[in-house]
């Protein structure tokens, strides 16, 4: 019986660090990790970020998969996808830095209606007087 993708990671796995560290560097439960190596069904981005994590090289284990990768990149809509994964990364942080930023709005409004006459109130509407000043 020929042994399918997920017992040939598996074996390298264990060999190098285990299944629980590649959980937590993966960040995904043991028991999704388990799955994947009991059917096998692995995609190869999947199989690069488990080499990634446990520092190996799986191309000596699936040439095929690698070199029909390969004959993708060259093609221009897949190509075009990865550029398009790094616009969707780029707007994340752009909205994660929104959403940041809302929420220390949001703790300062907190402050001042909690605390009116704090010092770090008194403090924050001090700047707040100066900017406003200094912008206008």
């Amino acid at each position: 019986m020929t042994p399918n993708k997920g017992d040939v990671i598996e074996r390298i796995v264990r060999k190098k660090i285990g299944i629980s560290e590649l959980s937590r560097r993966l960040h995904v439960s043991r028991t999704a990790i388990y799955n994947w190596f009991e059917y096998g069904q692995i995609n190869l981005e999947t199989i690069c970020k488990i080499g990634q994590a446990i520092d190996y090289d799986f191309t000596n284990e699936f040439p095929e998969e690698f070199a029909n990768a390969e004959n993708l990149k060259s093609n221009p809509l897949i190509a075009n996808k990865g550029r398009q994964n790094e616009e969707d990364h780029s707007a994340i942080d752009y909205w994660m830095n929104k959403y940041i930023t809302l929420l220390e709005k949001y703790n300062d409004l907190l402050i001042d209606l909690n605390y009116p006459n704090s010092k770090a109130n008194l403090n924050h509407q001090n700047q707040e007087v100066t900017d406003y000043l200094n912008a206008g």
